[in-house]
């Protein structure tokens, strides 16, 4: 069975209307929601969601991302190829680098430019509601083997995306906030490395000035207690025991976060 997996910043309704169309192109496919829940225009929100759960999909997966603040404007529409020889998965969405993270974790990526009509939707492209209009359609027929030169031609020049600089200052670790999930869990771009170089599990970080345990999960602090852990997408995550470190610390996507370690 085909899977498509979701990631948007609609919340409720729209998903629907994707789904709908996904649906009527190949009734048989599998649909994954990943997230609708992503902040609106949230690009690097939903390019972290995605990073953390491609490596987890089979292969021929389809990844339709829509967080497109650019809808109806001159950005193109994409489609992506990532990953080894037979293995590959597939990523349709907009140029604005929320794939990029994903394809790239994968290898091997080739992006290409939407420009055939004929595998959108033949009712009309609406020029606020591409997900439904030219995504959707695309993925689904991804999913049923259409093959990837059918969409257009090769690019080079798409919109690039990382998460950021990580860098050592003094004796801080200097990232920034990537993510915070339902749970208030912030997620740094400080990778799992980094912070192990200098602390190990049992002592103690400065989190922007305030000291929190290093631990390996949540349960190793008490109800109400701040920690600081790796993540199972191997990043340095602040976190509060049965509470919101998001609410506590004041923190959201791309606020700087310093980790004071030496």
């Amino acid at each position: 069975m085909s899977i498509i997996s979701l990631t948007t910043d609609f919340g409720d309704l729209y998903p629907a209307a994707m789904k709908a169309v996904i649906l009527g192109i190949n009734p048989g496919v599998q649909i994954v929601d990943i997230t609708h829940s992503i902040r609106q225009a949230g690009i690097r929100e939903g390019a972290f969601a995605l990073y953390s759960l491609v490596p987890y999909f089979p292969a021929k997966s389809v990844h339709i991302g829509v967080v497109d603040p650019g809808v109806g404007t001159s950005r193109r529409a994409l489609t992506l190829k990532a990953g080894p020889e037979g293995e590959e998965q597939f990523f349709v969405g907009p140029d604005n680098g929320l794939m990029i993270p994903a394809a790239r974790r994968l290898g091997n990526m080739e992006v290409y430019e939407i420009t055939n009509k004929e595998i959108m939707l033949n009712s009309g492209i609406s020029t606020t509601f591409h997900g439904r209009d030219i995504f959707a359609p695309v993925g689904a027929r991804l999913s049923k083997g259409m093959l990837i030169e059918t969409v257009g031609h090769r690019i080079s020049d798409f919109v690039d995306l990382d998460f950021g600089n990580v860098g050592i200052d003094g004796p801080f670790l200097v990232g920034e906030v990537v993510f915070a999930d339902s749970f208030g869990n912030v997620i740094t771009n400080i990778p799992e490395a980094a912070v192990l170089k200098f602390r190990n599990f049992g002592s103690q970080v400065e989190v922007n000035g305030r000291k929190v345990s290093f631990v390996q999960t949540y349960g190793f602090v008490r109800q109400g207690e701040a920690l600081a852990l790796i993540g199972s997408h191997s990043f340095l995550e602040i976190a509060v025991n049965k509470g919101s470190a998001a609410l506590q610390f004041g923190l959201k996507s791309g606020d700087p976060v310093a980790i004071k370690v030496l």
